[in-house]
């Protein structure tokens, strides 16, 4: 199994934890510290090394921040970890809702007076140091070593996966033309730092193993205006790739890179949204230009062969789903608990014999488990599968060719109206994206509300995006595009995004409904005026269930949306499934 039932941290260990951290704080001088969920890469994902939030709150949620000052922790959480950092924290820390209420206005709240608060200058990019120092007043900043590494006696050691090559028949371009066109794009600086695991990885056409779930290896880059990469990687996770490399990237130990920093000559290109403020620190008094990422974009809009790999593991992920769904039909209620649905999910993944990895925990939530947004089913909160509740299963694949991840809520036996009417609302909203076509140059922004719409008249909502864009075998989750209030990165053609509306009633059952989709060209309509239009590609091909669908509450055009997927459904993956689960395909596709 790649996935475990353990619990990870309990809320008891939290309390003397925090008395630590606050000794280290009393040596220090200082009036608190920031604890973010993060690394000195500055990914989504950390290695067990690095989960220092979870560690010393019990919080294990993706994203959030411990603000531990010497007489009040607060744990700053966002609309998906809500309902979950309540049941993982003690009652010694204090939940905010992050980001209503900023870190720095809850600092200078409890702060009035001033002080000063610590931070890890590797673990906050050069954009948010900012914006705190900016926000903070009287409240000052100091940069020190890591106080929960000093107090955190058994951590893990870093990670040392090993990295392999991604053939460029599934990359779709030689990383040496990847160096050269990034570094024509670099203007007048004479080198890019980069930081990002999946950019490197990207860049470089490799893929490794120090982060779960996400096949991305540790490391640092220096990209130079010449075309050539400098690699800050352990050499023993490198065996063997020398001859992939090749002559335009030289390897060098990661102890180094802070002392390379020192030596480049001209100006230097920094994120400031990902780069380190330790990295700032070592360029200071050398010329400093700030851009994006020059890997987030290319990456992102992914060429036609990483499209081809994309759906091709995802008729083989629809086909395992399928599978899992027939299989999951035929159980009777009571059965089965949350963990064995996740086990089975797994071993038909692991039957296509391609699974390289799941691309995240999965998550599947019965009842009021279905309203945590993000939950992670352990030994202790495992549920039994019940008639008359939802079961939410959102799940994926990490295959060589391609990055899945797919939502479907079920009914176990016969649910309630409140149910199916919210469940009708939520497709309402994905189908309203499925179906959209859009100018050039809007941006998640511009249409996260036409998902929203139909809860919105009914007085309902839910507090996560609408969709995160997708890596081609990368991160499951991958900027810089998004569909949600805060994108405003405008879509292009090769993104690869989310789309999974949802609705969560705290106690009692959630709804999520999640396909992938590609942006494409939409082609010209008669008398069209807009000089450029946009839609959306399906690539997620896995019935919804019909039995959740109050059919009167579609329109005419969205009947025919889902008839027509559907059909499509049908038509790709019936000849990868037969016996029963053919026969159960066939009926979960009819018509409505």
């Amino acid at each position: 199994m790649f996935q475990s039932f353990q619990e990870t941290a309990r809320p008891e260990q939290g309390p003397p934890r925090l008395a630590a951290l606050r000794e280290e704080l009393a040596r220090e001088g200082l009036d608190g510290v920031i604890v973010p969920r993060a690394d000195a890469h500055q990914g989504e994902y950390v290695a067990p090394h690095d989960d220092r939030l979870a560690w010393l709150t019990g919080f294990t949620g993706s994203a959030g921040y411990c603000v531990a000052l010497t007489g009040e922790a607060g744990v700053f959480v966002d609309g998906r970890y809500r309902v979950q950092v309540k049941a993982q924290v003690a009652s010694e820390f204090t939940p905010v809702d992050w980001p209503e209420t900023g870190l720095a206005e809850w600092i200078v709240a409890k702060l009035p007076e001033g002080g000063t608060v610590g931070i890890d200058p590797w673990l906050f990019p050069v954009a948010q140091m900012r914006g705190l120092e900016e926000k903070l007043g009287k409240v000052a900043l100091r940069r020190v070593d890591n106080l929960v590494d000093r107090i955190w006696h058994d951590q893990p050691a870093p990670p040392l996966g090993a990295v392999f090559a991604q053939p460029v028949e599934l990359a779709g371009e030689a990383h040496g033309d990847k160096i050269a066109r990034l570094a024509r794009g670099l203007g007048s600086a004479a080198a890019c730092v980069i930081t990002l695991p999946d950019s490197i990885a990207w860049l470089l056409n490799i893929r490794g193993t120090d982060i779960p779930r996400n096949p991305v290896p540790h490391g640092f880059a220096i990209l130079h205006a010449g075309g050539r990469v400098t690699l800050f990687m352990d050499a023993r996770k490198l065996e063997g790739l020398g001859d992939h490399l090749g002559p335009e990237v030289e390897i060098a130990p990661p102890a180094r890179f802070l002392e390379a920093l020192g030596t480049l000559e001209g100006p230097v290109q920094i994120d400031p949204a990902s780069c380190p403020v330790a990295v700032a620190d070592a360029l200071e008094g050398r010329e400093i230009t700030e851009a994006p990422d020059p890997c987030l974009l290319p990456k992102a809009c992914k060429n036609a062969a990483e499209l081809d790999g994309t759906r091709a593991a995802h008729l083989r992920d629809g086909a395992a789903m399928v599978r899992f769904l027939a299989w999951l039909d035929r159980q009777p209620p009571g059965s089965l608990t949350e963990t064995g649905v996740v086990t089975a999910l797994e071993n038909f993944r692991r039957a296509t014999n391609a699974l390289r990895d799941i691309s995240f925990e999965t998550i599947a939530g019965t009842g009021p488990n279905g309203a945590i947004v993000h939950y992670r089913v352990t030994e202790n909160t495992d549920r039994t599968v019940e008639a008359g509740q939802l079961l939410l299963v959102d799940s994926g694949g990490q295959y060589v060719d391609g990055t899945t991840d797919i939502t479907r809520t079920v009914p176990v036996g016969e649910v309630g109206d409140e149910e199916r009417a919210n469940f009708t609302r939520v497709l309402k909203g994905m189908i309203a994206l499925s179906r959209l076509r859009f100018p050039e140059g809007l941006a998640g922004r511009d249409i996260d509300v036409l998902a929203r719409a139909a809860l919105w008249e009914a007085g309902l909502d839910y507090g996560h995006g609408t969709g995160h864009g997708v890596g081609a075998y990368l991160s499951v989750h991958e900027g810089p595009a998004r569909i949600a209030r805060t994108g405003t990165v405008p879509f292009a053609p090769g993104m690869i995004l989310s789309n999974e509306p949802g609705f969560y009633r705290e106690g009692a059952y959630g709804i999520r409904i999640e396909n992938l989709i590609a942006v494409e060209p939409a082609p010209p309509l008669p008398g069209q005026v807009v000089p450029k239009m946009l839609r959306f590609e399906t690539l997620t091909w896995v019935p919804i269930d019909r039995r959740l669908i109050v059919t009167d509450q579609l329109s005419r055009p969205e009947r025919d949306w889902l008839d027509g997927y559907h059909a499509q459904v049908l038509a790709r993956i019936g000849p990868l499934v037969e016996g029963e689960d053919a026969d159960w395909l066939e009926r979960a596709c009819a018509p409505l």
